[in-house]
């Protein structure tokens, strides 16, 4: 194949665009809701914002923006009524205007944070499956490629 042939394999520009805005995330995420009600938020700046999804990469969030212009921030991640914090640094990966939703991955987790999100996450799993799970399977799941 002579470089030229080569060069017209190479998407252009919008292509590498458009493929760069499309979901990043390889692991399962959740909606992050209880009985069809927010449960997880994020604390982005003071300002507290109910997830869309959630997974041991990230989150995604209803934004006119991507939080702090694409740069990374701290946040704080806390479930409805629990009082246990997640605190630590992300950055928008993602942002779709349209849909006004912004996809942010976890750049730093403080502490023990990756492990409780994983005991979040597998409780979430374990609560809105529609047949009994065990925790073992649910936590196959978490760590599991992306079902969607």
């Amino acid at each position: 194949m002579s470089d030229r042939d080569d060069a017209q394999l190479q998407p252009d520009a919008a292509a590498s665009a458009a493929a760069d805005s499309a979901e990043r995330r390889r692991i399962q995420r959740f909606l992050a809701l209880r009985r069809g009600e927010p449960w997880f938020w994020v604390v982005i700046d003071g300002e507290r914002i109910a997830l869309r999804d959630i997974s041991i990469d990230g989150f995604s969030i209803t934004a006119e923006a991507p939080p702090a212009g694409g740069a990374a921030f701290d946040f704080e991640l806390h479930r409805e009524g629990v009082p246990d914090r997640i605190r630590g640094r992300a950055q928008s990966v993602n942002f779709i205007a349209s849909a006004a939703q912004a996809g942010c991955r976890f750049v730093a987790l403080e502490g023990d944070g990756a492990e409780r999100l994983r005991d979040w996450l597998i409780a979430l799993v374990i609560m809105n499956a529609s047949v009994r799970i065990s925790e073992k399977d649910a936590a196959a799941i978490v760590a599991g490629p992306s079902l969607i």
